[in-house]
């Protein structure tokens, strides 16, 4: 008589094998796979519209400015700055929850040791230990670890992009002392000619060549531009108490700023894919996108049977010491369960993850325009910038050399005060929209680093 049993085992075993395969391949199969389509984005951009002339390629965000006293300002907010030292303790955060993904994937050992007695009879010792271990058929447990990964680099662009934003705002707030320091001094000249105006209209008033309308008019514009500087001073006050709260501390100290503007670096405007793959913030969208399609793999790999192996070792002896597993009895159990009824709570986890990933494609496409947005703007503003700033130096050399001549002819009786302090107004106004311009150009070069992926030194 011939034995079909083997023959029989082998034919179910590979009938079994082939339906987990059908079922791992359909497993896999998501309905929208958004991550080329994520590339061609970039792919599609347009080239720059910009002039690259003198500008540098190869520069760290920081290294737009060549100035010891900011640099030490910089490291000082990295190492100090609330809002960035939450950033880097929320990396830690996804860092140590990724260690907990990963032990997934790894066998549970429990060891256990139990001692009792029952009336009329000797004490008993027993001791067991038991190894549990989910087969990872579907590797299930290894895209789930994945995921976490992914979290994990995306909070860390995440935290650079936070780095580099603190440092363009350092960066923007010490010019912007400069800035302010330079308008204040305007204001004070502009007061300093304005008190000379009034103390010779009141002397041309007692010798009975000037009117009570004369003095009235330079007295007013003198009290005008006393408040005007009380407001700049308070404006300067404030920047440096925003700037110390940047730098992560409430000490009242003064911070040394130059006289006159650096020299900021002009970056160079590169391809827009080479540019734009850069930016940390395109980077952690990105990889929030990954990180939601390997969870819609999780989620339909949770549909699929699991394979659980345990394996136990007991001991039961008369004594502590005979019962730590010098003789122990062993099993070993193979479970093999598929989630059958659970109301479609599995399939709304679907659902959910592919919503999820649906939802993070969108907010890819969003950094990805607003990216393209502020090159496009930082690039226009640079170039509108230069061209306000040549016309407003013409400007106002025309103004200082009309306003000798509007000194002379007032001393000779020509013009009206009115007329002299028109012309004065607009010298002293054209310095600080001719200033207010130069620490826009140069501040806008620190935002163009930044939309151009220029990142912090380390």
């Amino acid at each position: 008589m011939i034995n079909n049993a083997p023959h029989e085992f082998t034919s179910t075993w590979v009938l079994c094998c082939s339906l987990l395969l059908v079922l791992g391949g359909c497993a896999n199969q998501s309905n929208s796979d958004y991550l080329p389509r994520a590339n061609d984005e970039v792919r599609q951009v347009n080239a720059w519209q910009a002039d690259n002339n003198q500008a540098s390629q190869n520069l760290t965000l920081d290294a737009l400015i060549n100035d010891s006293t900011l640099s030490a300002l910089i490291q000082e907010a990295f190492s100090a700055n609330p809002g960035l030292q939450q950033t880097l303790l929320t990396l830690k955060i996804h860092q140590a929850e990724q260690r907990q993904t990963r032990a997934a994937q790894l066998p549970d050992v429990e060891g256990g040791f139990n001692a009792s007695r029952e009336e009329g009879a000797e004490r008993q010792y027993s001791g067991s230990a038991t190894i549990n271990w989910e087969v990872d058929l579907w590797r299930k447990l290894a895209d789930s670890n994945t995921a976490a990964l992914v979290d994990v680099a995306q909070q860390q662009a995440l935290y650079q992009a936070a780095r580099d934003a603190l440092a363009a705002q350092v960066m923007k707030d010490w010019l912007g002392l400069i800035s302010g320091q330079n308008m204040i001094d305007i204001e004070q000249r502009r007061l300093a000619t304005l008190e000379k105006n009034e103390q010779f209209i009141l002397q041309r008033y007692r010798n009975g060549l000037g009117s009570l309308e004369d003095l009235d008019s330079a007295r007013s514009s003198a009290a005008s531009t006393r408040a005007t500087l009380a407001a700049y001073r308070e404006s300067q006050a404030a920047l440096r108490r925003s700037l110390q709260t940047t730098l992560g501390h409430s000490r009242s100290e003064l911070l040394t700023v130059p006289n006159h503007y650096p020299s900021v670096i002009k970056p160079l405007a590169e391809l827009p894919e080479q540019s734009l793959q850069r930016r940390p913030d395109l980077q952690a969208a990105y990889l929030a996108l990954e990180s939601t399609q390997l969870r819609t793999k999780v989620a339909y790999k949770a549909l699929l049977p699991s394979i659980n192996l345990k394996a136990a070792l007991q001991d039961v002896a008369d004594s502590p010491g005979a019962a730590l597993l010098s003789d122990p009895v062993w099993s070993l159990l193979a479970q093999l369960t598929a989630p059958l009824y659970r109301g479609g709570e599995l399939h709304a986890a679907v659902d959910v993850a592919e919503l999820n990933s649906a939802y993070a494609y969108q907010d890819y496409r969003q950094t990805l325009l607003t990216a393209i947005n502020e090159v496009g703007d930082t690039l226009g503003l640079e170039q509108s910038l230069t061209r306000q700033q040549q016309h407003v130096s013409e400007a106002l050399a025309s103004a200082r050399n009309n306003l000798t001549q509007y000194q002379n002819s007032y001393r000779a009786g020509l013009v009206t005060i009115l007329d002299l302090l028109n012309v004065q107004q607009q010298t002293y106004d054209l310095e600080s929209r001719l200033d207010d311009l130069n620490y826009n150009r140069l501040a806008n070069r620190i935002d163009l680093g930044l939309a151009l992926g220029l990142d912090a030194t380390p």
